[in-house]
């Protein structure tokens, strides 16, 4: 509740709600398991992802999202994980993905977020499930400098799937980066680059290191109050990789709503579940403004951009 009474600088967009939209968003927010379900659960569910496995069939998830706490103390929305011993954060994710493997198509992938801590744990114990493809790992721009240590500043995402059959859509996930070297052929042609009225670009297959994501912040539409919030562009890079359209899309710890958003705006089917009032309260109502705004910051005219590259005039040409 108490995002109605914060005061904020006019410049501020971060996501706040009233009363009336509390009660009204509240409506669409799914809150009780159904006896009888048939057909698969869409939108997001208030509560624990375990009550929500006996209604969604086995093999019916194309990707599965997985953004569990991280191995630290955290809090979030007043619920609170507590860092374990090493070999107990393994057997506590080994039991998560024995809840949710059943779920997955033969065909679907599977991403698991985490840091440098839990990569031991991560690695463990999705090699007993899957077949691991690729460590993604990107930048936090953002974070506090440390005067003992390395300032923190990446996390990753493992990059898995289910057997050798999945999909992966190279060319919806290439990234537009500004030409240093413009070279040109001996008949004075751009070699693999274009000239616009912003400068010189390439467009390059995407690599495993991530340097071109901009954590949500307070001047950003996407932004709430969730502490660990994954930004759209993020999600939009994993989604048009490993889904196609119409794809069902899963995420156990939806958290403010990214996942469930960006399937959305790019026109998949998704289902998500936090333990938090609150999150599923930010979830459904950026749901709701993306009707209105379905672009996706850093991701236009089919390719990504590199941070602070994108100005607003090309945003404004290739948005749709």
């Amino acid at each position: 509740m108490a995002d109605a009474k914060k005061q904020r600088a006019p410049r501020n967009q971060t996501l706040s709600l009233t009363k009336a939209e509390r009660l009204r968003l509240g409506k669409s927010i799914l809150s009780e398991v159904p006896a009888n379900c048939q057909k698969l659960p869409q939108g997001v569910a208030h509560g624990d992802y375990r009550d929500w496995l006996q209604v969604i069939p086995p093999e019916s998830v194309d990707l599965l999202f997985l953004d569990p706490p991280y191995n630290l103390n955290k809090a979030f929305d007043g619920l609170r994980f507590s860092r374990k011993k090493e070999s107990e954060y393994t057997e506590w994710l080994e039991s998560v993905l024995v809840d949710l493997t059943p779920l997955l198509k033969q065909t679907a992938s599977v991403y698991i977020c985490g840091d440098w801590r839990t990569s031991h744990s991560i690695f463990e114990t999705a090699s007993r499930h899957f077949i691991i493809h690729n460590r993604i790992t990107w930048e936090r721009e953002k974070g506090r400098g440390a005067k003992t240590n390395w300032k923190n500043a990446s996390e990753d995402i493992w990059f898995c799937t289910v057997s050798k059959n999945f999909v992966f859509n190279v060319d919806a996930v290439k990234l537009r980066r500004q030409v240093i070297a413009p070279y040109k052929d001996k008949q004075g042609v751009p070699k693999d680059w274009q000239a616009t009225g912003q400068g010189k670009f390439r467009d390059t297959h995407p690599s495993n290191v991530w340097t071109d994501i901009t954590i949500p912040f307070w001047s950003m539409p996407e932004n709430t109050d969730h502490p660990t919030q994954k930004s759209e562009k993020l999600l939009a890079k994993i989604l048009l990789a490993s889904t196609n359209e119409g794809d069902y899309v899963l995420d156990p710890f939806l958290g403010s709503g990214t996942t469930a958003v960006v399937a959305k705006k790019l026109n998949r089917r998704y289902f998500g579940t936090d333990l938090s009032e609150d999150y599923c309260l930010w979830a459904a109502k950026r749901l709701e403004l993306a009707d209105t705004n379905p672009s996706i910051q850093g991701y236009a005219g089919g390719v990504f951009w590199e941070r602070n590259t994108m100005s607003q005039q090309i945003s404004r040409q290739f948005k749709k």
